[in-house]
């Protein structure tokens, strides 16, 4: 038996625009149809289980373009500090004395978070190893992601064996629902030789593994001022533009590549990542909180970039909430260009959802309301009294509504999110565990006065 979504307000981010007192008819994991109510009962007179909808915006479930699932154990660690001495002071360093247990529960953790504010999709970046991980982790909790092993030249043949791993274990897994990348962490911590060779990593991959699905290329890139003078000084390398035309000299950018952050760049790099057909992430709470800047997204997508949202790791962002990221993309933006309609929310909304898709190169199965796409959707309770009224269901989700209002959440097809509660995963008992190894953590980090707080 099939699932009738019936009587919301279908926002399906495609042609159809939005339904009211629509109907999605979902049967195993594919959307079969979706229309008005009354006709898609008309078309379909035979028992399906039915969802009732009614006073709910349906859509598709939020993408998040950029994250570091595993972080959650770091969640105020290291606050109010630049990027530089936040990354050398605070995380590298106790990232070090992580276990893969800690890995895997921190991401366990932030899966939860993440889907119970409507998220069903994920890109991570974080340290790889085959027993306990973040797509083992994304599996259980029953999301879908997109899974990479940070790389560093200092670990160089470290790495090159754990991505094949995680690509053998784990590529394509799931009914599809994991997928994996390469992922370089960023152009000052990844040498020229190592990075042109990751690419070449990226592309053999793809060869092998087409039939099953795109292994994408995401790196941090251009999210500080000063990347340009790292580079030179860590690598010796002679740079006379910015960073985007170093990568691009190195040929590695390319419609496989999603850069995260791109805060700081010159005006013919937006060009060159247009025509080498780069995706963007934008990430716009980390780059305020960290003191990086603003990446310039209207100039983006007026030269044809495409630009996805994320909301960076919760050590430099706090939380996973897209629905508040949707909200500062939309403001940070009309603020600095003293322009209330740049950005509007259908674009912010779009970025969220299909555009976010495409930056996966996900887009054929993900990202919009469509037959013959996965059955990814959310139902977000319109009736609250912040929600209320509603004249337009699109700026009501970018600027109304909140991640707690995500009241059912269907990946796959599956419903694991029913009235708020997630039924894939037993939440009381995953906090005690995630807190015995954040208590653990700061034991041996030498930090016992961190364990005070919950």
């Amino acid at each position: 038996m099939g699932l009738l979504i019936c009587g919301g307000n279908v926002v399906t981010m495609s042609e159809k625009g939005v339904i009211r007192d629509g109907a999605v008819l979902i049967e195993g994991d594919r959307i079969i149809e979706v229309g008005k109510y009354d006709d898609v009962k008309r078309r379909n007179p035979r028992g399906y289980e039915k969802l009732n909808a009614k006073g709910k915006i349906v859509l598709p479930g939020l993408i998040n373009t950029h994250h570091h699932l595993a972080m959650s154990l770091l969640r105020g660690y290291a606050d109010d500090m630049p990027l530089k001495e936040w990354l050398e002071k605070k995380i590298w360093p106790i990232e070090s004395i992580m276990t893969s247990e800690d890995v895997y529960i921190g991401a366990k953790l932030t899966a939860v978070e993440s889907v119970l504010g409507g998220c069903t999709t994920v890109n991570t970046m974080y340290h790889y190893t085959p027993e306990f991980n973040e797509a083992k982790a994304i599996a259980e909790v029953g999301t879908r992601g997109v899974v990479g092993h940070v790389c560093f030249s200092w670990r160089k043949n470290e790495d090159l064996k754990l991505i094949k791993s995680l690509a053998e274990k784990w590529h394509g897994v799931e009914n599809g629902r994991i997928r994996v990348s390469v992922d370089p962490h960023a152009p000052y911590t990844v040498d020229p030789n190592y990075m042109v060779e990751l690419w070449n990593v990226t592309l053999d991959l793809n060869e092998k593994y087409r039939e099953k699905a795109p292994i994408i290329f995401h790196i941090h890139l251009a999210e500080t001022m000063d990347e340009v003078d790292k580079i030179r000084r860590i690598f010796g390398v002679n740079l006379n533009g910015g960073v985007v035309e170093y990568l691009d000299s190195l040929g590695v950018l390319g419609r496989l590549t999603l850069a995260a952050h791109c805060v700081h760049l010159l005006e013919k790099e937006i060009a060159i990542l247009a025509s080498r057909g780069v995706k963007v992430a934008h990430s716009p709470v980390s780059n305020l909180k960290l003191g990086s800047g603003v990446s310039p997204v209207p100039r983006l997508l007026e030269a044809g970039v495409n630009v996805g949202l994320g909301t960076d790791s919760v050590c430099s962002n706090n939380s996973s909430d897209m629905f508040e990221t949707m909200k500062f993309a939309a403001l940070i933006h009309k603020g600095i260009h003293m322009n209330p309609s740049i950005m509007s929310a259908w674009k912010v909304l779009q970025m969220a959802t299909i555009d976010g898709a495409k930056a996966l190169n996900w887009d054929y199965e993900l990202g919009s309301i469509e037959p013959g796409k996965k059955a990814d959707i959310i139902l977000v309770d319109a009736q609250k009294p912040h929600a209320i009224p509603m004249y337009s269901e699109i700026s009501h989700l970018v600027y109304a509504v909140k991640n707690s209002d995500v009241e059912t959440v269907i990946v796959d097809g599956r419903i694991i999110v029913e009235n708020r509660e997630i039924k894939t995963v037993k939440t009381e008992e995953l906090v005690e565990e995630f807190l015995k190894s954040r208590n653990k953590l700061m034991e041996r980090a030498g930090l016992t006065s961190h364990i005070a707080c919950g």
